[in-house]
């Protein structure tokens, strides 16, 4: 998932950042400094190099994660393949966080140096190109190419600008969809179909013992390479939210003043029709839309799938097989064993990296 702490530039879980407070500060280890250190000094380039960062949405569906693999479909791959058609020569990008296989992302940032080389005379250093003419030319190249990434946001940084170091928080949303009918093709590998009714209000409890600076090694995976466990969750709480794709019904257009009513509408419908065979009302042939519920997560980094099994905790809870008393029993337990079975992949979105960008 998007916490993926398995690899060295790995997420220490989206795309969850708007409070106005600054995150909470996590305090380095000597090792950290000096990791982070050795990677910032590496980063000398050629005056005529310029650094770019990058905001990219992607459906993760068809991606076997972000980071470059070999004979895998990843996001990094197709990126660095149009920029390679774009300027003519192979780059290397670097992701602010790393989202495993079928995790997708609203926001999710890197950066790029690239060096702008005339095709007229080889060897000729010509001026950076601008943002917005990256922008246009990556996702030409980008559209060809499935069309499951686009650049949403590009902006010129230092030579020393760190999508992974300069990072402050990040911020996940994780959706599920509530209800007995099956899920919409639309929502296919978009949410966690949750065929029971949640508890909303159970949920929340559960998320204010969760909230703050803890030992999180309940929650988080086998494999993951964070030096502590201890973590600031700054937010984790779940809301419920219009169903999306959503398109308004008759009902809500009235009550917006978009149509006038229809007086003969009543008199016009079947005596024999019910609730449970024309949808409650509204009408033959329209689906019956599921609960939509979303958690936010946001800290300034997370465990290795630290979000999918904070999430499958909140759903147990809101199914009721685990009570709200349970929750801090699992959070002191310090071991991943005690929690719960990790939330899929498929409702799991980056939301937001945020930056003091200069």
């Amino acid at each position: 998932m998007s916490e993926n702490l398995k690899h060295p530039l790995k997420l220490d879980s989206i795309s969850n950042s708007q409070s106005p407070q600054r995150p909470s500060k996590i305090f380095k280890t000597a090792d950290d400094l000096s990791e982070e250190s050795q990677q910032l000094q590496s980063m000398s380039q050629h005056p005529g190099i310029q650094r770019y960062l990058l905001a990219i949405e992607y459906i993760g569906t068809r991606f076997s994660g972000s980071q470059q693999q070999s004979n895998c479909r990843t996001v990094v791959g197709v990126l660095e393949e149009a920029f390679r058609k774009f300027i003519g020569q192979p780059v290397s990008i670097f992701c602010s966080s790393r989202t495993d296989a079928g995790v997708h992302a609203l926001s999710n940032v890197c950066h790029v140096d690239v060096e702008r080389i005339s095709k007229r005379k080889p060897g000729e250093v010509l001026e950076p190109h601008e943002s917005a003419v990256v922008k246009k030319a990556v996702n030409h190249f980008l559209q060809k190419n499935e069309g499951d990434v686009m650049v949403i946001d590009v902006r010129s940084v230092p030579a020393n600008f760190h999508a992974r170091y300069k990072a402050q928080e990040r911020t996940y949303f994780y959706r599920f969809l509530s209800g007995p009918e099956p899920l919409s093709t639309f929502e296919k590998d978009r949410a966690w179909h949750v065929p029971e009714e949640l508890d909303l209000c159970s949920m929340q409890e559960a998320c204010k013992v969760l909230v703050g600076h803890h030992d999180f090694s309940s929650f988080r995976a086998a494999g993951c390479q964070a030096k502590s466990p201890i973590r600031t969750l700054d937010e984790l709480n779940v809301s419920e939210v219009v169903s999306s794709p959503c398109f308004p019904s008759i009902m809500e257009r009235k009550q917006n003043n978009l149509v006038e009513e229809d007086p003969h509408a009543h008199t016009n419908k079947l005596e024999t029709d019910t609730p449970s065979s024309f949808n409650e009302g509204q009408g033959f042939g329209v689906r019956k839309k599921h609960r939509c519920f979303v958690v936010t997560a946001r800290a300034r980094s997370f465990l290795y799938h630290q979000v999918r099994l904070l999430v499958g905790v909140l759903k147990c809870v809101g199914t009721g097989d685990l009570k709200v008393p349970d929750v801090e029993r699992i959070l002191n337990a310090k071991t991943v064993t005690a929690a719960s079975p990790m939330a899929p992949a498929c409702g799991l979105y980056l939301g937001q990296v945020k930056y003091d960008l200069p």
